[in-house]
């Protein structure tokens, strides 16, 4: 009779213990997919403030006329950053992101940013675009930033108008 009671206390502790390792499997199911929601959220938060930074930048600039500099760090840990002269944009672009950051495909304005959404095979990418189009014409010296340990620095100088335009030249420079 003895034994038959050992026995029995040891099933049901494997039991008890096999459905707590069962509802701690669920709960890290449902909170692992949240905490990287809220960190891809955070690094995109971030990108899109440092992207209004460099833009108050290039305004100072355009406001305060020809021969005016501004100096800018720039730390780009995730994503990358395509820089075209021809267009006049930058565009940060952010890949392997766990959820869409807003509704896939559609472009959506944040202030001067437009932010998009696109869903990849496995991941997702998000771009945000700062265009300067219709404000000035801009020169950068390089083409693409990757990320970096050490921040990119921005210089930001008007160049003044050039005859017969109403956009400004503004060369960006980075370092």
């Amino acid at each position: 009779m003895n034994e038959e009671k050992i026995g029995q206390v040891w099933i049901e502790t494997v039991i008890y213990i096999m459905i707590g390792l069962t509802l701690i499997a669920l709960v890290l199911a449902f909170v692992i997919p949240k905490t990287n929601q809220q960190k891809d959220n955070a690094i995109i938060e971030q990108a899109i403030n440092s992207l209004n930074d460099v833009d108050e930048k290039v305004i100072e600039v355009i406001d305060n006329g020809p021969g005016n500099k501004r100096m800018r760090d720039f730390n780009l840990k995730a994503g990358k950053i395509s820089l075209y002269s021809d267009k006049d944009e930058m565009v940060y672009q952010i890949d392997e992101i766990e959820q869409p950051y807003s509704e896939p495909n559609i472009k959506i304005p944040m202030g001067r940013i437009i932010v998009e959404s696109t869903i990849l095979a496995k991941k997702n990418r998000v771009s945000l675009t700062l265009s300067y189009n219709n404000m000035a014409n801009l020169t950068f010296n390089k083409g693409i930033l990757n990320p970096s340990s050490t921040p990119y620095s921005f210089t930001i100088e008007n160049l003044g108008l050039p005859v017969g335009s109403s956009l400004y030249n503004i060369r960006v420079n980075i370092k």
